[in-house]
């Protein structure tokens, strides 16, 4: 397929809400989601927006690796479970969120479309997400800690939101290589 150019901060296609899609089924979008995989792979991230590669559809696609999914879910214990195999590489069209509770986590993120930077978010700990996947099945999945994040963070971006406007300390946002090392 083809490995698409990433929107970046400041670009229009960012900073409008993106349109439904009418036809999950379409060889249109089938291409978009194969070309959106590809980019993702290429870059190294979990997820990825439709708009954040030009193109105004609610579309988003992520993964949580099971590494990451092990950390989050065992952070205060000091744990590990060969059971938990993260979340599967997912294809979420016209997406829903409903968050499940009101409370939230405060933690680091970074943004394909933000590159090189990242800042703290609060986020809805616990949340319930909605949609269609590729053969236009409905699906529904609640999500915690780590899973959560991703996806509210990649729905943002069909709101026309990027993380630093969800920020209410911007002390905390910079250079991830700065934040890093100051972390520790």
């Amino acid at each position: 397929m083809a490995i698409l150019k990433i929107a970046r901060m400041g670009h229009p296609v960012l900073r409008r809400k993106a349109d439904p899609i009418a036809d999950p089924l379409s060889p249109e979008i089938a291409k978009l989601v194969a070309d959106m995989l590809d980019t993702l792979d290429d870059i190294g991230g979990v997820g990825l927006a439709a708009p954040q590669v030009h193109v105004p559809l609610r579309l988003v696609i992520f993964h949580v690796p099971p590494a990451r999914a092990v950390a989050e879910r065992y952070k205060d214990a000091g744990l590990e479970d060969d059971d938990d195999a993260g979340v599967p590489m997912t294809v979420l069209i016209n997406p829903e969120i409903e968050a499940v509770g009101d409370e939230v986590e405060r933690s680091y993120e970074s943004c394909l479309s933000v590159p090189d930077m990242m800042g703290e978010v609060a986020r809805y700990s616990h949340i319930i997400y909605r949609g269609q996947d590729l053969n236009g099945n409905a699906i529904e999945c609640t999500a915690t800690g780590f899973h959560a994040r991703v996806v509210q963070h990649e729905c943002d971006h069909l709101d026309g939101i990027l993380y630093p406007q969800r920020m209410t300390d911007l002390s905390t946002f910079g250079y991830n290589e700065e934040i890093r090392k100051s972390c520790g």
